[in-house]
């Protein structure tokens, strides 16, 4: 029997995928089915996708699949016919990256989970069948400008902060469980409005579509295939860019770029920058936006305690260490411990 999981070390890995000379093609997916035995479903993808050289990250649950994997381009086609050859996945949209060096993963990881987007929604009598109406680049153009139309951004804060659409409603948070019911509260006086859901690549706002119809509203659409699908089309189809900055994504890019705008600042010096990075100290990992000064005279670091920290001999970090529990480690200006630690002295209030 086959090995089903990985037994090289990451850094080896990570190693053998920058010495390859083929490039690679990032690609996203997902989709919502019932799946009977969700482990079994996944051993059978772990060798379907392994004999294919693909890397990435993907959760199975019982109600479906959600996927970001990178494969080399010459294989392509092989794994789009493999992704096909399974019923519920014939004919599955792939999302194909738009700001892309196929560095974005470098090893295959498939986990089985409880489901693929952790939404906190207990209630037995939510069904996904019951979905908003899907809309493309062109018709979400239309909408947008629609006095009528209420446009609702749900991923992350951070993520909101790097680019979003023109007129769009951010949810505050960390989390998509957090933002489902923010956004039915938010938006308890625009029920009878157009309401249009989106994200990065459409597995959450079609939920959260789903969701604001369980809670009653009742015009609810969201952008098919999310950001990454909209960039495409509008490409494709020569329509106006509505899209403003660049679009977060969860993988080594941490980033794809959709127009040249820059929206954001860097959390350390408050001029205009938009790379989102992890402090290089292994205890704490803060994902933050640094400019290149920033980077350089912090060496990496979210702070200068961080930065003496990793002046340290290995050994002697590996101690800190132990015992300490990062969490979820986020820059949040809603945060004020965190800002204040991030702003050095004469830096952005």
């Amino acid at each position: 029997m086959p090995v089903l999981h990985n037994r090289v070390s990451n850094e080896e890995l990570k190693l053998r995928m920058l010495a390859e000379t083929e490039a690679r093609t990032t690609i996203s997916f997902y989709c919502y089915f019932h799946i009977e035995d969700p482990q079994a479903f996944r051993d059978t993808l772990y060798v379907g996708l392994e004999q294919l050289r693909v890397f990435g990250r993907i959760y199975v649950a019982s109600e479906g699949i959600n996927a970001q994997v990178s494969v080399p381009r010459s294989r392509f086609d092989e794994l789009r016919a493999f992704l096909y050859s399974i019923p519920a996945l014939d004919g599955l949209r792939l999302n194909v990256a738009v700001d892309d060096d196929g560095k974005s993963f470098w090893v295959l990881r498939i986990k089985v989970k409880d489901k693929i987007v952790a939404d906190g929604i207990s209630d037995p009598s939510f069904d996904m069948a019951n979905r908003g109406k899907y809309v493309d680049a062109a018709r979400f153009n239309r909408l947008l400008e629609d006095p009528d139309t209420v446009v609702v951004d749900m991923r992350n804060h951070y993520e909101f902060e790097v680019g979003h659409f023109e007129k769009a409603i951010e949810v505050p948070s960390d989390t998509f469980r957090e933002q489902l019911p923010m956004a039915v509260e938010m938006l308890q006086e625009q029920k009878d409005r157009n309401i249009i859901m989106y994200c990065t690549g459409g597995i959450r706002c079609e939920k959260a579509s789903a969701y604001m119809l369980h809670q009653g509203f009742s015009n609810v659409y969201h952008l098919e295939g999310g950001i990454i699908n909209y960039a495409r089309q509008v490409k494709e189809l020569g329509l106006e860019q509505k899209f403003h900055g660049k679009n977060f994504v969860f993988d080594e890019r941490l980033g794809e770029r959709i127009t040249d705008e820059v929206i954001a600042q860097c959390h350390q010096c408050g001029v205009p920058a938009d790379t989102h990075v992890n402090c290089v100290n292994e205890s704490c990992h803060l994902l933050f936006i640094q400019c290149d000064a920033c980077r350089e005279q912090y060496e990496r670091c979210c702070s200068t305690e961080c930065q003496e920290l990793m002046q340290l001999p290995e050994e002697e970090r590996k101690e800190l260490r132990k015992g300490v529990e990062k969490g979820r480690n986020v820059f949040s200006k809603s945060r004020r411990g965190l800002r204040q630690r991030l702003s050095p002295p004469g830096g952005p209030a």
